[in-house]
């Protein structure tokens, strides 16, 4: 690899990390002006969702026919992964602050392990588990951090947290779910008929609970919506494709993981949000079990492709 290309993926996955980690920020402004979880999500997938669908339609020509099969496992995943808990994670937003949500969602490998061990008879070694042990101990050390800035709503950031945690249940589902799928289709074209299907049914789930009308937001909360489409969505998916194919999934994945430092210090610098040592705390077990937790086993075949 050329160091122009190596630097090239790097600025990539950064890039892509930091449109990630702004989504909860961009969801924190938003709030403020009135608009509920789900009309927010309808305008993001309003905005973003046509350059899936039309990338859907153009990566379908010439390609491998869908079977019925396929169709239902992608609109299994595509409910569970972008549209479940995208919305589970922006409902559980309104409770709790920018960066608790994003070390809470940032478990998930952690999640996909477990549901390995129960679903599909894997073996945690000593390692995962030290992983599962360190990763979870960090969300307590941050949840603390809420509860002790909240204490006359602790029941607001318990659910905000049971929420945002369900939406990492679902996403580790997806993943546990999507890699059969991944292989079939190729990550782009899989990703793009997900996420199609994910801006249909949030859609459909806002024309039945709200008015079309309810679509006419304040100017500031269609901004932060169409930065959240662009900067948070589409730019970051296309940017970490990019960034895989030219570093591996691996070590995007270790970029990636500066993905909660960067919210919390977004959530400092535009929400005003407090830093204690409990959250510090927090940020550093929560990234040394991910780390662990998605390390390779030194006679492992890698299957870190897969993942993005």
């Amino acid at each position: 690899m050329s160091l122009k290309s190596e630097t090239t993926g790097l600025a990539l996955a950064v890039v892509a990390a930091l449109g990630f980690s702004a989504k909860a920020i961009f969801v924190k402004l938003a709030f403020p002006y009135g608009v509920d979880a789900l009309t927010l999500l309808a305008l993001r997938v309003a905005l973003a969702g046509p350059v899936f669908l039309f990338l859907a339609w153009r990566s379908g020509r010439n390609a491998l026919a869908l079977t019925q099969r396929d169709w239902l496992a992608l609109t299994a995943l595509g409910l569970l992964g972008y549209y479940g808990a995208s919305l589970l994670d922006f409902m559980g937003l309104a409770y709790i602050s920018a960066g608790l949500e994003r070390l809470i969602l940032f478990v998930y490998p952690t999640l996909t392990l477990l549901i390995s061990v129960l679903a599909f008879g894997h073996r945690a070694s000593r390692r995962e588990l030290l992983a599962v042990a360190l990763a979870w101990a960090g969300i307590a050390f941050a949840f603390s951090h809420d509860l002790g800035i909240n204490r006359d709503n602790s029941q607001a950031v318990w659910l905000g947290a049971g929420l945002v945690f369900a939406s990492a249940v679902c996403y580790a589902l997806y993943l546990a779910g999507a890699g059969q799928m991944i292989a079939r289709l190729g990550s782009q074209r899989f990703t793009a008929l997900a996420m199609s299907i994910s801006t249909v049914a949030c859609l459909l789930h806002f024309s039945l609970a709200r008015p079309l009308s309810g679509l006419a937001q304040p100017a500031p909360v269609l901004g932060y919506a169409l930065a959240m489409a662009i900067f948070s969505t589409v730019l970051p998916v296309f940017a970490l494709s990019a960034a895989i194919r030219r570093l591996g999934a691996a070590r995007c994945a270790v970029i990636g993981s500066v993905g909660p430092v960067i919210t919390i210090g977004l959530g400092i610098w535009l929400l005003g949000e407090p830093l204690s040592l409990a959250q510090v705390a927090g940020t550093v077990l929560v990234l040394g079990g991910v780390s662990l937790a998605g390390k390779p086993k030194a006679k492992a075949t890698p299957q870190g492709e897969n993942r993005g």
